[in-house]
């Protein structure tokens, strides 16, 4: 199944930070808290003006993403885990060359 979002929302599946240890202590999934970074996996045409243009997304698919803990709704499609957030809740894009190799 394929989803297209729509105006100015995004399509984000959440990047996991790996295992968390504290103290030597694995904390199990549920207590773990949720990542804040996220790969856009499709943008919508972007945001309509008052004078009726419209403008473009400043991301696009593939780009990484920060965005607040309790952003978006989420959803599932296909087993998989997914966000719809508004572009307004980017809060940054990863520009670092290391992130973009790791999904």
């Amino acid at each position: 199944m394929t989803v297209r979002p729509l105006h100015d929302h995004l399509m984000v599946q959440r990047i996991d930070e790996g295992e968390q240890h504290v103290g030597g202590i694995i904390i199990p999934d549920s207590a773990k808290e949720k990542p804040q970074q996220g790969k856009v996996i499709a943008a919508g045409t972007g945001k309509v003006r008052d004078d009726g243009t419209r403008q473009a997304p400043d991301v696009k698919a593939g780009d990484l993403i920060l965005f607040g803990k309790y952003s978006g709704q989420e959803i599932k499609l296909d087993g998989e885990d997914y966000l719809i957030m508004k572009e307004d809740e980017v809060l940054g894009v990863i520009e670092d060359a290391d992130m973009k190799n790791k999904k």
